[in-house]
């Protein structure tokens, strides 16, 4: 069963601007954040030409934060790319969704795209790249849709509570990365509570469609697991800025809260791997539960068949053609017999009941 769907593959060049996806139903939108500890100015569904008057008219204390929901107009994402002043290979990545998660720092600005769980159901699990790119107090972030996973964070930001608008974008950076593992953590509960079900269900029903619900959890929680590696590795990667002095888009104050997110994939990885062995020993207690049955029928059906056998034997020897058979002459013969098979099988079911062979 295959979890993502890319419209194409394709080599990755530079000078390639192509979107890679297959979200392309709905326009592409921005929206804009300009804030510091005392205003805050939101700024929705924001025109290309606006956004670079707002750019241009910046405070130098002030923290921007631009989210633009959906990659498929490239030429959209290229002018916002002019103004920006961004790199054209990683605007190439930025639209080539199909790459694996990484980190790149480079000069003046720090790369990162990410997966994220889009949306999970009881069979599949759909994903989307988000790229963030953080220059200086401007940090930009470009999901292929649009999403609630900084809903919170909006929020924040609109009451200014905690610290978010007292830090710069390296903290806000934080907080995006902090809520996409969060949606992590809450679909691999998710799954928990389906896993928990399924060992239960697998002690009282022998049902086949049980071992193919194990087997689609597992595929699931593997794909998962596949997308958290990259992001663990991505994230210690991000660990390492405290020790360069080149690069200061990540203040040292705010180091440890990116340690704080490599700890947190370090669980989430944890967590999948523990969710795969479990359901590997609901696989197991399947099988186990339905060889047990298969015995036991089989043990039952032996009994029988050995219950059987002597009263087959005394059948088979009475009804041979022969004349000089003794016994079928005998005036109560037949209710000898009849006696003699009823005493047989009632011992061989005592013996049996005595060795408790059913």
């Amino acid at each position: 069963m295959r979890k993502v769907k890319y419209k194409k593959s394709r080599k990755s060049k530079s000078n390639i601007f192509e979107y890679t996806g297959i979200h392309n139903s709905e326009p592409v939108a921005m929206q804009l954040f300009i804030y510091d500890a005392e205003k805050l100015q939101e700024h929705n569904a924001i025109s290309v030409a606006d956004l670079q008057k707002k750019l241009s008219e910046l405070p130098k204390t002030a923290v921007v934060w631009l989210n633009v929901h959906g990659l498929h107009d490239v030429n959209k994402i290229l002018k916002i790319k002019e103004i920006l002043n961004i790199d054209r290979y990683i605007i190439s990545d930025v639209l080539n969704v199909s790459a694996r998660t990484r980190i790149e720092e480079l000069d003046d600005f720090l790369f990162f795209s990410v997966k994220s769980i889009l949306q999970e159901d009881t069979e599949n699990i759909k994903v989307e790249q988000i790229s963030f790119l953080l220059k200086d107090n401007v940090l930009v972030s470009f999901q292929e849709i649009k999403s609630d996973y900084f809903t919170f964070i909006r929020e924040r930001l609109r009451n200014n509570e905690g610290i978010v608008r007292k830090k710069g974008a390296d903290y806000l950076l934080f907080l995006l990365l902090d809520g996409i593992i969060e949606n992590f953590f809450i679909t691999i509960e998710n799954y928990e509570s389906r896993i928990e079900q399924l060992l239960i269900d697998v002690k009282v029903d022998d049902a086949t469609h049980l071992l193919e619900l194990i087997e689609k959890q597992r595929e699931n929680l593997n794909y998962l697991k596949r997308s958290i590696l990259p992001l663990r590795d991505a994230l210690f990667s991000l660990k390492s800025i405290q020790d360069d002095d080149d690069f200061n888009g990540i203040s040292k104050a705010n180091v440890t809260f990116f340690t704080r997110l490599h700890q947190k994939s370090l669980e989430l990885l944890e967590q999948a791997e523990y969710d795969i062995n479990t359901l590997e020993s609901a696989s197991n207690l399947f099988y186990s539960t339905q060889n047990q049955r298969m015995n036991q029928i089989m043990k039952t059906l032996t009994v029988f068949s050995v219950i059987f056998m002597p009263l087959t034997f005394i059948v088979g020897v009475y009804g041979m053609n022969f004349k000089n058979i003794p016994e079928l002459q005998t005036q109560n013969g037949y209710y000898w017999t009849w006696l003699v098979m009823i005493v047989i099988t009632i011992g061989m079911v005592f013996y049996f009941k005595r060795k408790k062979w059913f």
